[in-house]
Order: C-alpha cells, then structure tokens, then sequence
C-alpha cells in the first residue's frame, strides 16, 4: 500500500467523523425548544387553554407563563399565573406547581384565587404522602399548607375539603409517631418509646391512634415497674375508649383488678 493511498484513506475517515459530528450537533439544535414569538395576549391565553382542553398540560403552561412574560401587566396575565399552576399540577410537575402557585399568593395576595392557589400547593404534598415508615416531610408540608389555607378562608369551598384532607394528613403524622414508638417498644426502649406515645395523646387527641397509644404507654409503664402510672394510663384508656379492644388488653395487663373510675377526659401530663 503506498503512503499516498494511505493519506487519503485516513483523510476519508477523518471527513466521514466530521460529517457525523456535524449531523449530531444538527439533530441537536434540531431538538431545541422553540422561542415564541410575540403574539396578542388573547392568542397567547386561548392557545394555551386550547392545550388544556387536549390535556397537552406540559406546552400548557408553557403559553401561560409565555402570556406573562410578553404581557406583564395585562389582566391575562394575573389569570395566566393560576392557570400555569393548575397546569403543572395535571401535568404531576408539582414542584413547578408549588412555584407558581407561591408566586401567585406573593404577587396577588388580595385575590380572589389565592385560595384557589393554596389549595393547588396543598395537593401537591398531599398527593406526595409516603407510607409511615418512610420521610413525612410531604405530609408536614401538607398540614401547614392545609393549615394556612383554613386559617386565612375559612369560608372557602377549597378549605371545606382540605379539613377532611388535613384530617387524614394528621392521623398519617399520628401513624408515624406510633411506628417509631412501637419500633423502641420493641427494642425495650422504653423511656423513648414513652416520649413518642405521649406525643400521640397530647398533640393528635382526635386521631384514630390514641387507643393504642394509650395501651401502648400501659405497657412501657408496666416493663418499667411504673405500676402507677400504668394503672392511670390504662383508666384513662377505659374511660374513653370503654368498648376498644386497646383497653381489654390494657385492663387485662395491669391485674385485672378494679375498674378504671369514670372520670371525666383529663391529660395525663
């Protein structure tokens, strides 16, 4: 092979590398997401809730965060800003979501879809809730959101659910401190156990993990010799909740001996 057919073999390859080079940065650019240009606001906004309508959410709030940024201080503009929201919100990008809707309450926060606004943020962590034993920082998230939005409109179509909501997301709170308690119960931690079960009683008295919690503060006291405080605790169960399975088993534990008196709710600390 002479040294000339060589070159211009080598050379070949070396043009054949930059042809497909070339054709990948093409493809590339090809795949850039398009600028839009200027257009009338009432083109912009009906153009993006046309893709409502196709559930194309994603291009969605795309035009409604486009119809602000050409059209800053038109009326279009304030209703651009839930819109795009909401449209994050069908397209499950919830952290763009909470964005919007938090730039929504910042900038408008006298009207009348602030609530609106809060309850977008709301389900956004709501529908994030993890089962007890993983992080509960969607479900906090949730109850303060829940929390703020009942607090500020009361009187809210939006607030009525997000009572039966908040409900739910503070029995899951109640549920992860019983997890946890249970788990040193377990290992015979008891005095960790015991802070844990307290913390049922006292901060989630209207969830469906008292009765246990109770039961479960009957058993720590009792492994720790506290017989007294495991008799209180256990009356407290039985006056409460006299019909609860909780309380056969916590009567049962601490001897079987005279009925818990009947006396009206009290905290134990």
């Amino acid at each position: 092979m002479t040294f000339e057919s060589s070159h211009t073999r080598y050379r070949n390859r070396v043009a054949a590398g930059v042809v497909a080079v070339l054709l990948v940065v093409t493809a590339c650019s090809s795949t850039k997401e398009p600028e839009y240009a200027d257009r009338p606001v009432d083109d912009l906004y009906n153009d993006a809730m046309d893709n409502m309508d196709k559930k194309q959410y994603e291009q969605a709030a795309k035009l409604f965060d486009e119809v602000e940024r050409q059209h800053p201080y038109s009326t279009w503009a304030v209703r651009s800003q839930v819109m795009a929201a909401f449209a994050h919100y069908q397209a499950n990008e919830y952290d763009d979501c909470v964005l919007s809707a938090d730039r929504f309450i910042e900038l408008n926060p006298a009207h009348q879809d602030v609530a609106y606004a809060y309850y977008l943020k709301g389900l956004c962590y709501y529908e994030r809730i993890s089962t007890v034993d993983r992080d509960q920082e969607m479900t906090e998230m949730a109850r303060r959101t829940f929390e703020e939005l009942i607090a500020r409109f009361p009187e809210s179509q939006y607030s009525r659910d997000a009572r039966i909501k908040l409900d739910l997301t503070i029995d899951h709170l109640a549920g992860k401190e019983m997890d946890i308690g249970r788990y040193y119960l377990r290992q015979k931690f008891y005095l960790a156990a015991i802070n844990r079960f307290k913390n049922v009683v006292d901060r989630y008295q209207t969830t469906t993990h008292v009765p246990e919690a109770l039961l479960r503060l009957t058993e720590a006291y009792t492994a720790l010799g506290l017989n007294s405080e495991a008799r209180k605790t256990a009356s407290v169960l039985g006056y409460n909740f006299p019909d609860s399975e909780w309380y056969a088993d916590a009567y049962g534990l601490v001897g079987g001996g005279q009925e818990p008196e009947r006396k009206s709710w009290y905290r134990l600390w």
